[in-house]
């Protein structure tokens, strides 16, 4: 796969995790009820994203940062699933379609990451 790509990738995940500690508020309305303990659950993924990014980084690691990326977006969807179930309340100034959207954008990611197992 070309490096550009791979280098953006580790940067979207490396950037998205520093915003979780420079903006954690934005992502509270996010989480689900069922999670427990939520501003310790933002900084784990915050920690999460920068850590696998850095890990896409180096060839030994590259294929476990890559399991990790998928693993955390298939965990990431019960958050996308509860922003439309809560859309008419949480979220009712986000239009609906970007609730809609993050979900096929989120399977388009776990596929980006699948391409360096």
């Amino acid at each position: 796969m070309n490096q550009a790509l791979m280098i953006l990738m580790a940067s979207f995940y490396i950037l998205a995790g520093l915003n979780h500690f420079r903006k954690p508020s934005f992502y509270q309305p996010m989480m689900p009820p069922y999670i427990p303990n939520h501003s310790l659950m933002i900084s784990l993924s915050g920690i999460a994203e920068i850590l696998l990014g850095i890990l896409l980084f180096f060839e030994p690691t590259k294929f476990w940062a890559a399991m990790g990326i998928i693993a955390m977006l298939t965990i990431f969807l019960s958050v996308h699933i509860y922003m439309i179930q809560t859309k008419d309340t949480v979220f009712k100034k986000v239009p609906s379609w970007i609730l809609y959207a993050r979900i096929p954008i989120q399977f388009g990611l776990i596929f980006w990451a699948y391409q360096y197992l």
